[in-house]
């Protein structure tokens, strides 16, 4: 097999055959989430952010169809990689991303208290509870989806 071929370990709808309270309870805290007012938007390029982080190529496409569903600009998308260096994000944008990437990277690295104030300048103490359940589930996702190489869907 080179680099360029794609064997899925067990396939998604396997997976949700053997394993329905795990994908059931992934999709409480999504819905939780949904239903919290926290922009979709925003939590989808949350989703983005943490799946490029953890090259879980089944989350990066899933969520980046779900933004451009969302409207979320294409440039947003484009960036998002390299969103300290756009300045197309606004300050809430910037900080969630930053909150991503800390509790993404927190096997490897300390999340430092200047991140949680940038946050704490954004969002509300309840919305940094969602953020924070959107980049928990998201990171749970991307080691099954990208532990078990799920096919990306179709853009």
């Amino acid at each position: 097999m080179t680099n360029h071929e794609h064997r899925t370990r067990i396939d998604r709808g396997e997976y949700e055959r053997i394993a329905p309270g795990v994908v059931a309870a992934l999709r409480a805290i999504g819905k939780a989430v949904d239903e919290s007012g926290l922009e979709k938007p925003l939590t989808e390029l949350v989703k983005v952010r943490a799946s490029q982080i953890n090259g879980c190529a089944f989350c990066i496409q899933l969520h980046l169809n779900l933004a451009r569903q969302l409207g979320v600009e294409a440039a947003k998308l484009d960036q998002l990689a390299a969103w300290r260096e756009a300045a197309v994000y606004s300050e809430r944008e910037c900080a969630a991303l930053a909150w991503t990437e800390a509790l993404t990277r927190m096997a490897t690295r300390s999340v430092h208290d200047s991140v949680h104030v940038q946050l704490q300048a954004q969002f509300t103490q309840p919305e940094i509870a969602f953020l924070t359940a959107t980049i928990a589930t998201i990171n749970a996702w991307n080691r099954i989806a990208g532990g078990l190489q799920f096919a990306p869907p179709l853009p």
